[in-house]
C-alpha cells in the first residue's frame, strides 16, 4: 500500500471479519481465505479483525497472532487491516499492536477495557498513555452495551485534538450521539466516523459518516458496499431499498437464537452454509445445532434474491 493510501480516510464498508475456526484455538485455515478473497472481492474497502464479531477478546493470545499475520499477508496491501487490541491489560494491547505493525497493519482499533469500569477522566488517560506507545494509528471502539463504558463526546473531542487517533467505530445505535461525532470531526477532515449497526449505515452515510463496519458484509459484501455507494452519492430512493434488505438479512439471521451471540451465530452458519468457512465458535458458545441450522438454511434461500441482483 502506497503512502497515500495509509494516509486516506478510511471510509466505505469494512467488514468486522469473522474468525473462522475449527476447534478452540486452532484456525480453519481454507475457511480463512475464502472468506477474505469473498469480501474484498464484493467491494470490502478494509477488514476489521479481532473485533466483537470476530469474537477477538475469546481468542487465545497465540491464535490473534497468527490470525493478524494471515489477513495482513493475504490482503497485501490490496485493503488496510485494522487490528482490535482491546484488552484489559495495558501491556497486551501494546503488544499485540506492534505485532500487527510488524505484519502491515493500517491500524489498530480499541474499546474502553471492559472489566471494572472506569471514569472518563481515567479513560483519557488511558488513551493518552496507549497512544505514547502504539506504532500505528488508533480508531476508538464505542461499544457500550458490551464494554460498559462509552466514549463519552468530551472524551471524543478531546481524542480528535490528538493526532495519532485517527477515527471512531460507533456500536452505540444513538444516533443523536453520532451526530455529534460528526460535527466534532469537522476540525479534522482526516477523521473516520463509522457506524456499527448495519440497519443504520444507510442514515449514517447520508448524515456524512464515513461508512460502516458492517457484520452483514462477511456474508453479503455487495449489499452492503452498494447501500453505502447509494447513501453516498445521495441516491435516495435506492438507499431506501438497499437499506429495507439489510435490514431483512438481520430480521432473519440475526434472531434465531435466544441469546446475544445469536448474532455471530447466524452469521457463521450462513457463512457455512454457503460453503465459506467453518462455523466453529469460540467458548463458552458453540455453533447453531441442527434445527437453528435448518432455520438459517431456510433464512438464506429466503432472502437469496434481495441479496444477489445489486
Amino acid at each position: 500500500m502506497d503512502s497515500n493510501a495509509s494516509n486516506a480516510r478510511l471510509e466505505g464498508v469494512i467488514p468486522p471479519l469473522l474468525t473462522p475456526l475449527r476447534d478452540r484455538d486452532a484456525l480453519d485455515l481454507e475457511g480463512l481465505e475464502r472468506l477474505v478473497e469473498h469480501t474484498l472481492g464484493g467491494g470490502a474497502k478494509g477488514l476489521f479483525i479481532l473485533g466483537t464479531t470476530g469474537e477477538g477478546p475469546s481468542l487465545s493470545y497465540r491464535l490473534r497472532r497468527e490470525l493478524i499475520r494471515r489477513v495482513c499477508a493475504q490482503a497485501a496491501g490490496r485493503a488496510p487491516v485494522l487490528v482490535g487490541i482491546t484488552d484489559t491489560a495495558f501491556v497486551e494491547s501494546v503488544e499485540l499492536a506492534r505485532f500487527a505493525a510488524d505484519q502491515g497493519a493500517r491500524a489498530v482499533v480499541a474499546a474502553p477495557p471492559y472489566y471494572m469500569p472506569e471514569g472518563q477522566p481515567e479513560l483519557r488517560e488511558y488513551l493518552a498513555h496507549l497512544i505514547e506507545q502504539l506504532p500505528l494509528p488508533l480508531i476508538l471502539y464505542n461499544m457500550p452495551p458490551l464494554t460498559k463504558v462509552p466514549y463519552a463526546i468530551d472524551t471524543v473531542r478531546w481524542a480528535i485534538e490528538q493526532p495519532k487517533i485517527i477515527g471512531i467505530k460507533d456500536s452505540s445505535g444513538d444516533m443523536t450521539y453520532f451526530e455529534q461525532i460528526l460535527l466534532a470531526a469537522q476540525a479534522r477532515p482526516d477523521w473516520s466516523v463509522l457506524i456499527g449497526p448495519e440497519e443504520l449505515l444507510g442514515a449514517a452515510t447520508l448524515m456524512g459518516g464515513g461508512g460502516g463496519v458492517s457484520g452483514g458484509a462477511n456474508i453479503f459484501p455487495r449489499l452492503y458496499a452498494a447501500l453505502y455507494r447509494a447513501a453516498r452519492t445521495g441516491d435516495l430512493e435506492r438507499t431506501r431499498e438497499l437499506q429495507r434488505r439489510a435490514c431483512l438479512v438481520g430480521e432473519k439471521l440475526y434472531t434465531i437464537g435466544r441469546h446475544p451471540s445469536a448474532l455471530i451465530k447466524g452469521l457463521k452458519c450462513a457463512a457455512a452454509l454457503m460453503g465459506i468457512c467453518l462455523d466453529f465458535m469460540a467458548e463458552p458458545f458453540h455453533r447453531f445445532r441442527k434445527p437453528e441450522r435448518e432455520r438459517v438454511r431456510a433464512a438464506l434461500e429466503e432472502i437469496k434474491d434481495l441479496v444477489q441482483d445489486v
